[in-house]
C-alpha cells in the first residue's frame, strides 16, 4: 500500500525483502530478494534509494543504523529498536509521563523467585518479537508464572527476556496513527476504536460516538508526548488500553499506553478510503521531506480484518484453496464497501489476507453494511459502542 501511494505521487519504489514472493516486491519497480542483513544486498539499497522507511519492526535495528550512514531513513535506528524491545518501551513510557500497567522485568530464575504477588493475574510476554498474542500467557498464580517463564524463555541460557504485567479491567483498547516531520510538526489520523478477537484486530471502528472528547484528547496529548521524547520522524502507532475504573471518583475511565509501533498500522488501514490523506501519503511525505497536513475524515468508516481462516478447504491443494474464497462478490455488492486484499499466497489461519473498508452517509449504514459482510462470510456480527 506504501509503495502503490509512492508511484501515485511520481516515486520509483525498491523494496528489500527475502521472500520472492513479497506483495510489495512484486508492485515495486525494483525487488532485491535478500536477507535485511545481507551486507551486499544493504549497500546496492543504498544505492538505489534516496530515502528508506519500513513496515515492519522485526527489521535489525542494525540495518537501519548502516543504512542510515548511506541514506535518508526514518523512523530512526533508535526509535525502532525502542519498539522492538518491551523494557526499553516501557522505559521510554516512564520518561514520557504516560501512564502504564504495572509490570516487572524478569530474565532469571532469581527475578522469578521475587515476584511480586500484586502482579497476578498478570502477563507474561516476552520482551522480544511478540505480536497478535503470540509470545505472551496469561498466568494467575507463582505456579503458572514459573510454567509460563519456562515455555516463553526457553530452556538455554541466557533466558529470553519476559515483562509481566498486571491484568487490569479492559474496557477495550484505542489507538492513534500520528506522522511526525523532520522539523518537528505532527498532524494525526483521528483516535481509533479497536475490537479483538483472540488477541486479534478485528474490527476498527472510526465514527461520532466511539471515543469521548476527554479520552481522545487525552490520546492525542500522551501520543503527541511519546513522538517528541523520540525524536521520531516517520509514522507511527501507539495503541492504548482503555481501563474500567468503577472506583474512580473523576472518571469510569482511566487510560494506559500499551505499545508504539513505528510504522503504518493495521487499525490506520480505513484512511484510505476514508480520509483525503491516508497513513501511507503522510508516510511519504515525512520520507520525502514534503509538507504534512492534518487529514480530514470524509466519511464515518470502519475497518474488518480478513483472516486466513475465511479460506476454508480441507485440502492443502492450491487449487482447492483458490476454489474456496470467499464470496467477493456478494462483499463487492455492499454498498461502500472496499475490498483490500493483500496479496498473501498463503491463507494460514490468523494470517491477515486483507481487510474490507466500510464508508457511509451515518453510523448506522455503516453498521448495517458491516453485518451483511459478517453474514455472508460467516463471522460473528458487531455492535455499535
Amino acid at each position: 500500500m506504501f509503495v502503490h501511494c509512492a508511484q501515485r505521487m511520481g516515486y520509483k519504489t525498491a523494496v528489500l525483502d527475502p521472500d520472492p514472493q513479497s506483495p510489495a516486491g512484486l508492485v515495486s519497480h525494483f525487488h532485491l530478494i535478500k536477507d535485511f542483513t545481507d551486507e551486499t544486498a544493504l549497500q546496492d539499497f543504498a544505492r538505489l534509494c534516496d530515502g528508506i522507511t519500513t513496515e515492519f519492526e522485526n527489521v535489525p535495528a542494525q540495518t537501519m543504523e548502516w543504512l542510515a550512514q548511506k541514506v535518508v531513513v526514518n523512523p530512526s535506528a533508535f526509535a525502532v529498536s525502542i519498539a522492538q524491545d518491551r523494557i526499553s518501551e516501557k522505559q521510554h513510557f516512564v520518561n514520557c509521563g504516560v501512564p502504564i500497567a504495572p509490570y516487572t522485568v524478569i530474565q532469571s530464575e532469581a527475578d522469578l523467585l521475587k515476584t511480586d504477588t500484586n502482579l497476578l493475574p498478570g502477563l507474561l510476554k516476552t520482551a522480544r518479537l511478540g505480536y497478535d498474542g503470540k509470545g505472551q500467557i496469561k498466568v494467575h498464580n507463582l505456579q503458572d508464572l514459573e510454567r509460563a517463564w519456562s515455555q516463553l524463555s526457553g530452556h538455554t541460557k541466557p533466558h529470553m527476556p519476559c515483562v509481566l504485567e498486571k491484568l487490569l479491567p479492559l474496557d477495550f483498547e484505542c489507538s492513534i496513527v500520528l506522522a511526525r516531520s523532520r522539523s518537528g510538526q505532527i498532524v494525526h489520523l483521528p483516535p481509533q476504536r479497536n475490537i479483538h478477537r483472540n488477541g486479534i484486530l478485528a474490527l476498527t471502528q472510526v465514527h461520532e460516538g466511539c471515543l469521548t472528547a476527554s479520552l481522545t484528547n487525552q490520546v492525542i496529548d500522551y501520543a503527541k508526548s511519546i513522538a517528541q521524547e523520540l525524536s521520531y520522524v516517520g509514522v507511527l502507532c501507539i495503541e492504548f488500553f482503555v481501563l474500567k475504573d468503577p472506583t474512580s471518583r473523576l472518571s469510569p475511565y482511566s487510560l494506559v499506553v500499551n505499545e508504539i509501533a513505528p510504522r503504518p498500522h493495521n487499525s490506520g488501514h480505513y484512511s484510505v478510503e476514508s480520509c483525503d490523506v491516508s497513513q501511507f501519503e503522510l508516510q511519504v511525505r515525512c520520507l520525502t521531506n514534503m509538507p504534512l497536513i492534518t487529514p480530514r475524515q470524509h466519511s464515518p468508516a470502519l475497518m474488518l480484518n480478513l483472516l486466513g481462516d475465511l479460506w476454508r478447504t480441507s485440502s492443502m491443494d492450491p487449487d482447492a484453496l483458490e476454489k474456496q474464497e470467499p464470496k467477493w462478490a456478494s462483499i463487492l455488492g455492499i454498498k461502500g464497501a472496499h475490498l483490500n486484499l493483500y496479496g498473501k499466497t498463503e491463507p494460514r489461519s490468523n494470517r491477515k489476507m486483507g481487510h474490507i473498508t466500510f464508508n457511509g452517509s451515518s453510523v448506522s449504514e455503516i453498521y448495517t453494511n458491516l453485518n451483511q459482510a459478517t453474514q455472508i462470510l460467516g463471522i460473528e456480527p458487531f455492535v455499535a459502542p
